[in-house]
């Protein structure tokens, strides 16, 4: 109880923090991945922080490389999970949760990220992403060149 009673003193400055990280995460990104939805006038705890992007093993395994880490909460949507295999759930019947399932990645989020820490992750997704653009155009470019 004395852990809860200290942590809710301190509630709403961490999620002003997370907030605060959140809207510069989106300053930082945007353009280069798919940013969180907001609506307006919600307030998010932002527990995570997800983008969608179109490689996403290709960028974690990029941001890995730069010691950042990253996850992935739910790599197989609900309705594909075992527990739910009797509620008629089958590949293709929700094909938006499937797309997203293989499309997101949370990114570093806590109340206590140093700025220069939340600066290195933004310019590293962004070159990660530069650089995967980069390749796919110049294999694009052998694939016209050959055919």
């Amino acid at each position: 109880a004395a852990v809860l009673l200290a942590k809710l003193e301190v509630f709403e400055d961490e999620l002003a923090a997370r907030e605060q990280l959140a809207r510069r995460y989106d300053e930082g990104l945007a353009g280069h991945v798919t940013l969180p939805p907001r609506a307006a006038n919600d307030q998010s705890a932002w527990a995570q922080y997800s983008i969608l992007v179109d490689n996403r093993d290709e960028l974690a395994a990029r941001l890995r490389e730069r010691g950042i880490p990253t996850a992935v909460y739910y790599p197989r949507p609900l309705h594909l999970q075992p527990a739910y295999e009797d509620m008629d759930g089958s590949p293709g019947s929700l094909p938006v949760s499937e797309d997203i399932s293989k499309r997101i990645l949370s990114l570093p989020m806590h109340a206590y990220m140093p700025e220069d820490t939340a600066s290195m992750i933004i310019d590293a997704v962004v070159a990660a992403q530069a650089e995967t653009a980069r390749e796919t155009a110049a294999a694009e470019r052998r694939t016209a060149r050959a055919g």
